[in-house]
């Protein structure tokens, strides 16, 4: 059998409409929407599939949406496949991967998702701060200009994408200066619509106070490989992913190296589990020419299909 990732989107993947066939077609996903608004007093389902899609991507509603719609879209795939090996998340995307592994129950993965965006969104109300997508440079050289501005402001890598796609996040003027010098080395500078600077000590309160949250949550021993943004490693215990989860907040998401482990654990099927298709994209400029992937996404009913024929 060829292993098998499936891979959990974050914010930055969402659009009007998510989750709404997969709401329509199954008792599980309607159970995981009531949860969800149960549990925020939120109308999740009412922004996924009507918007306005301003209102949904606010953090504070987003969070929980995105991952409604992950684990409606992974009930779905369950119901025929759950032989898959490697669970891995994108930020947010992170804590449905936790659930896919059996790690955290589908009750906690929301309470967390919910707090965990109203932390980030109080915090970036606080301390206004932007990110920007620095692309053609390789982390070293990205990772060597933050540090020489962090004496005059806050910046700091946020997430390594793909080998030379990497997101800065900070104070604007900090950020300003490094995406200069990045450019005028030939990189490509790219300011990202976002609310806050993620993963930035600019949300150093919200992560301190997320810690709390998650000590009250019980963690259990994965059942898939999960591979964690912040170490681009797996874990057994679950005391340590714990522990590596509080400091997911402010810690740089590794993505790039959690896909070469990937891909050095000789992983062929990657599925991108939720709405969008960022994971797919970034996906396809890490593997090499001759690894013989396939990619998929499995987001609505006519993906789902094609998946579970083609598996």
């Amino acid at each position: 059998m060829k292993k098998t990732a499936f891979l959990f989107p974050g914010q930055g993947s969402q659009s009007v409409g998510m989750g709404e066939e997969f709401y329509r077609e199954y008792d599980t996903a309607r159970e995981l929407f009531d949860m969800t608004e149960e549990i925020t007093r939120i109308n999740i389902s009412k922004l996924c599939f009507k918007g306005p899609l301003e209102d949904l991507t606010m953090t504070i509603n987003l969070q929980p949406a995105v991952t409604a719609v992950n684990l409606a879209s992974l009930a779905a795939i369950e119901k025929e496949y759950t032989a898959y090996h490697y669970c891995a998340g994108h930020s947010v995307g992170e804590y449905s991967a936790l659930n896919a592994a059996g790690v955290i129950s589908k009750e906690d993965t929301m309470r967390l998702v919910f707090k965990r965006g109203e932390l980030m969104h109080r915090d970036a109300t606080r301390h206004r701060g932007v990110m920007h997508a620095i692309v053609g440079l390789p982390i070293d050289e990205v990772s060597e200009m933050v540090s020489e501005e962090q004496n005059d402001g806050v910046v700091s890598v946020a997430n390594h994408n793909t080998e030379l796609q990497i997101v800065i996040t900070g104070t604007e003027k900090a950020v300003a200066r490094v995406s200069a010098l990045a450019s005028a080395k030939g990189a490509k500078s790219v300011p990202l619509k976002v609310s806050g600077a993620w993963h930035s000590a600019l949300i150093k309160d919200a992560q301190d106070e997320f810690k709390v949250n998650l000590e009250t949550v019980p963690f259990s021993s994965p059942q898939k490989s999960l591979l964690l943004n912040v170490t681009a490693d797996s874990s057994d215990n679950p005391d340590e992913i714990k522990e590596i989860m509080s400091r997911q907040l402010c810690s740089p998401v590794r993505w790039y190296d959690a896909m070469k482990r990937l891909i050095d654990e000789d992983v062929e099927v990657f599925v991108e589990v939720g709405p969008g298709r960022v994971l797919a994209g970034l996906l396809k400029k890490i593997l090499p020419r001759d690894h013989p992937a396939k990619i998929y996404n499995v987001g609505n009913m006519k993906q789902l299909e094609k998946f579970l024929k083609d598996i």
